[in-house]
């Protein structure tokens, strides 16, 4: 039992920061946006989806600017780059509208040279996972791990927002706004534990010399 406290007390951390604060504001507005907002500001590249890209380059400037761990949050933003190569849609649509519709495009088998996007966007992500092992990155993750203090809520919040927009499809009828406001939702968790762990005094750590 005293194990398990000690280990509490030293890797839980259930105080709220400003970026947690930011995190329940977006919470508390979901609601909010689904009775008031029109669904069009969640369509494809709508306004919401535009936010969540410009939320997700703010972390990849948190990744390559980190004043810790560099090769680490460079690896990160590695990362982050297949994530918002998903968010323009590869595999889907990207910007290519289908005239006279609404949330409508051209799937990439009917673009000119489409069919090789999902080939790059395949060996990217393997270049990527090679990466990981060569650089042994999963031994900094694990060094991390071991050591550094974990944001409760931020976290929380990141795994209800990634199961409230896994479920949004089905559970309400296509209904946008549920779907890009719970992934605004994770993507502002993204950032605020990102920032955390490269800028805070509270949980920055230092586990390798660049």
């Amino acid at each position: 039992m005293e194990k398990i406290k000690n280990f509490l007390n030293n890797h839980l951390d259930f105080r709220v920061y400003g970026v947690t604060r930011v995190a329940f504001l977006i919470l508390a507005l979901i609601p909010v946006c689904l009775v008031y907002m029109p669904q069009k500001y969640g369509y494809e590249n709508g306004l919401i989806e535009s936010i969540q890209m410009v939320i997700l380059f703010v972390i990849l400037g948190l990744c390559l600017s980190a004043r810790v761990n560099k090769t680490f949050f460079r690896f990160c933003g590695w990362i982050l780059t297949i994530i918002m190569i998903r968010e323009v849609n590869c595999g889907r649509t990207l910007f290519f509208h289908v005239p006279g519709t609404e949330n409508s495009y051209y799937p990439w088998r009917e673009i000119k040279y489409g069919y090789l996007v999902h080939p790059i966007y395949g060996v990217y992500i393997a270049i990527v996972f090679l990466c990981f092992l060569i650089k042994k990155q999963f031994i900094t993750l694990f060094k991390l791990v071991k050591r550094v203090k974990f944001p409760v809520w931020n976290i929380a919040l990141a795994c209800f927002s990634m199961f409230m927009g896994a479920i949004a499809e089905k559970a309400t009828n296509n209904n946008f706004i549920f779907e890009e406001g719970f992934e605004l939702l994770f993507y502002v968790c993204l950032l605020g534990i990102v920032y955390l762990y490269s800028r805070h005094e509270n949980f920055m750590l230092e586990v390798e010399s660049d």
